[in-house]
């Protein structure tokens, strides 16, 4: 369990020093304080406290507190199952108190950093992070940042709140940036088999911050700085950005040529070498794709320099829930029925399959984009059952059934959800698009699929 106020005193005096903080994590017997226990920070909770480690997850919601100390998981890749057993073994403690912060080890910052109405980057999360760390520093601590943000961000933004302390960087307490790598939903590769890139500020940082990461995930990159660090993961999902973007491109062109998009890509993919396979959609979603490119053409006009790829990446995909639209007018003009006023069964508005996260979805664009031209929208997601539009109206998901198949003059595929009944899908809507191509699979009644 974890160490009382006179156990914590002599903490303090014995892991001030590089020797001592490595010691205690060769041996498991530091205590890793998270910052966020969101999708970054409860995962990386799990697989440290697995191994032994005891762990303080801090965040503000005072309701996801309760239901870690609960041993209950809100987010898809933990399981209940494999969290309560290391919450009831006290392994895993979860607080709102930022005073415990004192009792840490190694801290690690895993909060959001989403953009502002502008699209730059809001890193107010980091910084108050930063400034509730530093009110409760000590000698013998490390630092690490798994927020993506833009390059430079450790340095310029975390380093000077934290040196307010009057503690030495280096010396006595140890600072890195170590980008989070979490695919939402990914079952293969998760916290501990996906490769770690670590940038330390110092020799001595670097040695410390490896360290600890090597304790628990397989294999550790090391990189020269906080900076490498951070542009490693902005490029990254900038690659992902830029490539879906092209795709997605060839999707609209493909439409103007009379041309099956998925045909092609496919096609494309069988050659064996220099060819990434990448699938058109409705658009990109979740915290990463459509927010990180950003951080960087940000950072970059500082340099007066203009990053026209992922600006003209950021303009393709952005368009692609308007050109939905147009797919779904197209649809209804062929059996004679307007836009606008139609009734339109919308299924997924996760923004990847058999997710329940709606972050930054395309699909909720598009339900925007229909709710203005007022049309009846619905949705299901087996995963998400209410969500909010635009103006804040919370909508619930519509049953899935044949009556309410039926019933619609037009259903849009958005995010292929495999708990779908593809065959049943088809059976009963009067008319499909299907942005991702789940009903390739269906032979019969291929008139009423209409594709990206």
């Amino acid at each position: 369990m974890f160490s009382n106020t006179l156990l914590n005193e002599v903490k303090l005096s014995a892991h001030s020093s590089k020797e001592g903080l490595l010691e205690v994590i060769k041996t498991t017997e530091a205590t890793i304080a998270i910052i966020g226990m969101g999708y970054v920070g409860l995962p990386l909770a799990l697989c440290v406290a697995k191994i032994g480690f005891q762990v303080i997850g801090i965040d503000v919601n005072s309701e996801r507190v309760s239901q870690l100390n609960a041993g209950q998981s809100y987010i898809n890749d933990v399981s209940s199952k494999d969290l309560e057993p290391l919450v009831s073994e006290g392994k895993i403690k979860a607080s709102t108190d930022l005073h415990l912060l004192q009792q840490a080890d190694v801290i690690i910052i895993c909060v959001p950093t989403p953009l502002t109405k502008n699209r730059d980057p809001d890193i107010s999360y980091i910084r108050q992070a930063a400034e509730s760390i530093a009110a409760n520093m000590r000698p013998g601590q490390l630092i690490t940042l798994e927020s993506t943000t833009y390059p430079g961000t450790t340095e310029e933004v975390l380093l000077p709140i934290l040196s307010q302390s009057g503690l030495q960087v280096g010396q006595d307490f140890f600072i890195a940036h170590s980008p989070e790598r979490v695919d939402p939903g990914n079952a293969r590769y998760t916290t501990h088999n996906t490769n770690k890139v670590v940038g330390g500020y110092t020799p001595n940082c670097q040695e410390v911050a490896a360290a600890f990461y090597r304790k628990s995930i397989l294999d550790i990159i090391s990189v020269s700085s906080p900076g490498c660090a951070e542009m490693v993961k902005v490029f990254e999902n900038t690659f992902r950005a830029v490539n879906i973007a092209l795709v997605n491109e060839l999707a609209l062109l493909c439409d103007k040529m009379g041309l099956n998009v998925w045909e092609v890509v496919e096609a494309a993919s069988t050659k064996p070498f220099g060819m990434l396979t990448f699938w058109p959609g409705p658009g990109v979603g979740g915290h990463c794709i459509p927010i990180d490119p950003f951080y960087l053409t940000w950072k970059a006009r500082e340099y007066n320099f203009h990053t026209r790829f992922i600006e003209l990446a950021g303009e393709i995909n952005s368009y692609m829930p308007q050109f939905v639209r147009e797919k779904v007018m197209r649809a209804l003009g062929k059996q004679g029925k307007p836009l606008y006023h139609s009734k339109v069964l919308m299924l997924g508005i996760a923004y990847k399959r058999d997710l329940g996260d709606w972050r930054q979805s395309p699909g909720l664009d598009l339900f925007n984009l229909l709710l203005n031209d007022e049309v009846e929208i619905h949705y299901n997601d087996p995963h998400v059952p209410e969500m909010q539009d635009v103006k804040g109206k919370t909508h619930f998901s519509t049953p899935l059934t044949p009556e309410s198949l039926s019933s619609s003059d037009c259903v849009i595929i958005v995010t292929d959800h495999s708990a779908y009944n593809y065959h049943e899908i088809v059976e009963y809507s009067p008319i499909i698009v299907d942005t991702r191509n789940a009903c390739a699979q269906i032979l019969d009644q291929r008139e009423k699929i209409i594709l990206l």
